[in-house]
């Protein structure tokens, strides 16, 4: 037996130091993958729509997602990035991008290109009446050069599918400036000689000379055959050449569509977010900075708190921190700002686990310490082994939540749920392996045997000492706990009722445009300026230093332009820092995806809790989270703070941090129920509110601890993550400390409430049977 705990050890270090090694290799070879939201650019949701002649499908959906990569490679977008989300959508990420207005004009249209002869010209763009009553159906096209003129054209010779290149190329020599020339392949190109013959044989002047280019339904260019085209043969080679005075952007744009082949079905834009590479870089510093002033903070007071144990914890943390961020790199996940808060989030989080570990090496060094001679060893074993079960449930309901914002949630949010759940899988592993392996050598050395004060294992600490000495009795107030909480919640509600929720754009569908501005503007001349430019209805806000953010339900990109110049009378120099528009059907999906994610965390919660304790203490668990959500919500209302998809992130963190703080508490009384089976007094209402009170005082200083370590970053995160990060820290700065406190005064009392009107059934006794019947004198 002594042999294989050398050799456990042994392992786990070995463990540990080839963790440290890979994670260290990773961060310094491979460089993280920044979302857009970061490094500045922007992100287009299209969805395919079905036609008269095809239908939007997946497969429809493929296609669509091809030709789209095609045209996106041929803008010249470095590093653009192309996806299918679900059967329909289609994200387009293009970073650098900061107008997206020539982007969606390029890679949204259908680009339905087909080559018609020329059967006449018209003054009628509808045709003319001799040709209606005639039962003539070609079809009538203005014609491009010459206004007020429009061309009959007979049915399409040939389509864009048969090109096989198209390039913008500057005619110097034939002084026609930039054109688009064309290479057909196959059958194409015979049949571009057949229509190029046959107007070739009609008189010059004649409009039958000419062949009619048309992109989705407009005529780009009709060119005339020259003289030297031979009548019958045609062009031969299979080249073609479009002229219409294009600018060089105009003919390579053209280019990129014709190259790029026709969209299957049509597409909508229904989702453009646009991000200035400078919000991204500030984003990116004041989360840095939270960081290391939040970790800093957060060790300084784990080691004021647990001395050596909790230097070496934060030695943990910071290798938390780099195995994190190497699984995140490795697994070439994009790092979002709601990420990069979540990453922020979970090294408070993180100190989760060393502390449940301390607090219960804490007690078994108390509980030994007369008859162990004053022995390190074992109590930090027992520690780890009695915090194993509560480690894992608490961090198992936070991962629930966690997997439900990757699997519901979209955009920048589901880099949240990714991260977050990196970051609590990378917790276990780093205080259930590098933070054991660090304390079981500390603790054999000599020197540090001989000070046990200096572990921090042989203090029990100010607060429980306190607790311990006035024995609260907590739960003889239960129904006046339960009461003060159905106050808070009728609070709540009212704000909800009252105020109403401020929904962002993703929500509710609409334009929301950040703008930085030169000289500083208030909002209420930002607001005159916007009113001016035919906008009174248009929310304008004051955010950050110096920006103004304006929102509508409707806003064309010329209509945003006249925002722009507007502001520019009283705010000089105007930029756009961030452009979002979503459209109404994707804002109520959004809110429909919301609704579903908060419904099913609740479920998963209530499944999961009572599987692993009764549904009673479930029941009770999740009346507490519901209770911390309607807080949060009815205080945002109260607040007017908008309601978007970055609150949301944070509303289903609070679902996970609410119930891991729950567990903890009942996983304790668990315990000590399954210690007092054989005493009489603890059964019934008043035993089991004995045993809550008991567990209140032995959990209350690893809630304290843990929630001091997530307030240090949130506060950080708040003070200094700008107005992109603040209404997120706020949300969860309130979430923690609800959750700390409906821990012990909403759910206990429900779970000692719920217990007494629904028992547990006793276990039989086993009683000795008679010898005669047994056979044996034996107990069975």
């Amino acid at each position: 037996m002594p042999s294989r705990a050398p050799s456990r050890r042994h392992w786990r270090a070995l463990l540990a130091l080839a963790a440290v090694a890979v994670s260290l290799f990773l961060a310094l070879t491979t460089p993280a993958r920044l979302g857009l939201d970061l490094r500045g650019g922007t992100q287009i949701v299209l969805e395919t729509k079905d036609s008269p002649t095809a239908r939007a499908d997946s497969a429809a959906t493929d296609r669509a997602l091809e030709v789209l990569r095609q045209r996106v490679d041929a803008l010249g977008v470095a590093e653009p990035s192309l996806s299918r989300s679900g059967e329909k959508r289609i994200v387009a990420e293009l970073p650098g991008v900061r107008d997206p207005k020539e982007a969606v004009e390029v890679i949204g249209r259908t680009a339905q290109l087909t080559f018609h002869p020329v059967l006449g010209t018209t003054q009628d763009p509808k045709g003319t009446p001799e040709a209606k009553a005639k039962g003539d159906r070609t079809r009538v096209l203005p014609d491009p050069d010459a206004p007020g003129q429009a061309l009959r054209l007979g049915p399409p010779a040939l389509t864009g599918e048969g090109v096989k290149d198209a390039e913008a190329v500057f005619d110097a020599q034939g002084g026609r400036g930039w054109t688009v020339d064309l290479a057909f392949r196959g059958a194409a190109a015979d049949a571009w000689a057949r229509i190029t013959g046959e107007a070739a044989c009609a008189a010059p002047g004649d409009p039958a000379r000419r062949v009619a280019i048309v992109l989705d339904g407009k005529v780009i260019s009709a060119p005339g055959m020259q003289q030297s085209v031979p009548c019958k043969t045609g062009i031969p080679g299979g080249n073609a050449q479009i002229t219409g005075g294009f600018s060089d952007a105009e003919a390579r744009d053209l280019a990129a569509l014709v190259k790029g082949g026709a969209l299957p079905v049509p597409v909508e834009v229904v989702e453009q977010r646009t991000v200035g590479p400078t919000l991204g870089a500030d984003a990116i510093k004041a989360s840095a900075t939270a960081a290391v002033i939040g970790l800093l903070c957060t060790g300084a007071f784990v080691i004021v708190v647990y001395r050596l144990l909790g230097a070496l914890a934060t030695v943990a943390l910071a290798a938390y921190g780099l195995l994190s961020y190497a699984v995140l790199v490795a697994l070439g996940a994009t790092l979002t700002l709601p990420g990069l808060a979540g990453f922020v989030l979970a090294i408070g989080m993180a100190v989760d686990a060393n502390v449940l570990v301390f607090e219960r090496a804490r007690e078994e060094y108390a509980r030994r310490a007369a008859r162990s001679g004053g022995d390190l060893r074992r109590p930090l074993r027992e520690g780890f082994g009695k915090a194993f079960s509560a480690i894992i449930d608490s961090n198992v309901t936070t991962l629930l939540a966690a997997g439900l914002l990757f699997f519901f949630a979209t955009g920048p949010v589901k880099g949240f749920g990714v991260t977050l759940s990196i970051g609590v899988l990378a917790s276990m592993v780093s205080a259930l392996v590098i933070t054991r392996v660090l304390a079981e050598w500390a603790v054999r050395r000599r020197s540090v045997r001989r000070r046990p004060a200096l572990t921090g294992m042989a203090s029990e600490g100010r607060v429980r000492r306190r607790l311990a000495r006035r024995e609260p009795r907590l739960m003889r107030h239960r129904r006046t706990w339960l009461g003060i909480g159905a106050g808070l919640l009728l609070f709540a509600v009212a704000g909800i009722g009252v105020r109403g929720l401020e929904f962002g754009v993703e929500f509710t569908g609409g334009r929301l445009v950040e703008y930085s501005t030169s000289r500083t503007v208030d909002a209420g001349t930002a607001r005159a300026a916007v009113a001016d430019a035919g906008f009174p209805r248009a929310v304008v806000q004051e955010s950050g230093d110096g920006g103004i953010t304006v929102r509508t339900e409707r806003l064309t990109d010329a209509e945003q332009d006249r925002i722009r110049a507007s502001l520019q009378k009283p705010g000089g120099t105007v930029e756009v820092e961030r452009d979002e528009k979503i459209g109404p059907s994707m804002g109520s999906e959004l809110r429909g995806k919301a609704l579903i994610a908060l419904g099913i965390a609740v479920a998963a919660q209530l499944v999961y809790l009572s599987i692993r304790f009764r549904w009673t203490f479930a029941t009770a668990a999740v009346l507490a989270m519901v209770q911390d959500v309607v807080l949060v919500v009815g205080l945002f209302a109260w607040l007017g703070k908008p309601v978007d998809s970055v609150f949301l992130a944070a509303l289903l963190t609070v679902v996970g941090y609410s119930v891991n703080d729950t567990v903890v508490l009942f996983d304790r009384v668990r315990e000590l129920r399954r210690g007092a089976k054989g005493d009489r007094a603890a059964r019934g209402p008043e035993g089991l509110a004995r045993l809550a009170d008991r567990a209140i005082v032995q959990t209350v200083p690893r809630t304290v601890n843990t929630g001091m370590g997530a307030l240090f970053v949130l506060a950080a995160l708040a003070v200094l993550g700008g107005d992109s990060l603040a209404d997120f820290s706020v949300a969860l700065l309130a979430g923690v400390l609800f959750g700390i406190a409906s821990t012990v005064f909403t759910a206990t009392p429900a779970a000692v409430l719920l217990e007494g009107r629904h028992p547990a059934p006793e276990a039989p006794v086993s009683r000795p049977r008679d010898k005669a019947r047994t056979g044996t004198g034996a107990v069975v």
